[in-house]
């Protein structure tokens, strides 16, 4: 079975899992894992509960947010670019708006009415 190779970035107290446990700013590393892996596999890989992390984002798009993390089984692929980011770590306004998100994330916002989660999403949002 070949390999993928995933870009993974880890910022703020996650930075420790990128290999020095004293890191607590960014770390960027490049993990190895089999053709048919998940983001859970990722995680597991890492070292990392799902739990510790905040906003995640796959290619550039929301995957994940405290409390809804619907990317577990998102396939990844070889190149792909995972940005992994501490609960504390602040999402600036700015950018929430007419965020791009994996597919899996559009159907639970769709799906989720959690206590202050509300999105302004759009049907005709890109997807890729």
């Amino acid at each position: 079975m070949n390999n993928i190779i995933v870009d993974t970035w880890l910022y703020g107290e996650l930075a420790r899992f990128g290999g020095n446990p004293k890191e607590r700013v960014f770390a960027n590393c490049k993990v190895a894992l089999p053709e048919g892996s998940r983001l859970r596999d990722l995680l597991d890989v890492l070292g990392m509960r799902t739990e510790e992390r905040g906003i995640t984002f796959i290619n550039g798009q929301l995957s994940a947010m405290p409390g809804l993390q619907p990317d577990l089984d998102h396939p990844l692929q070889d190149g792909d670019r995972v940005a992994f980011f501490h609960l504390r770590s602040m999402w600036p306004f700015q950018y929430r708006h007419g965020v791009t998100m994996i597919q899996e994330m559009q159907k639970a916002i769709i799906e989720t009415d959690q206590m202050g989660l509300h999105h302004a999403y759009s049907k005709d949002q890109p997807t890729s």
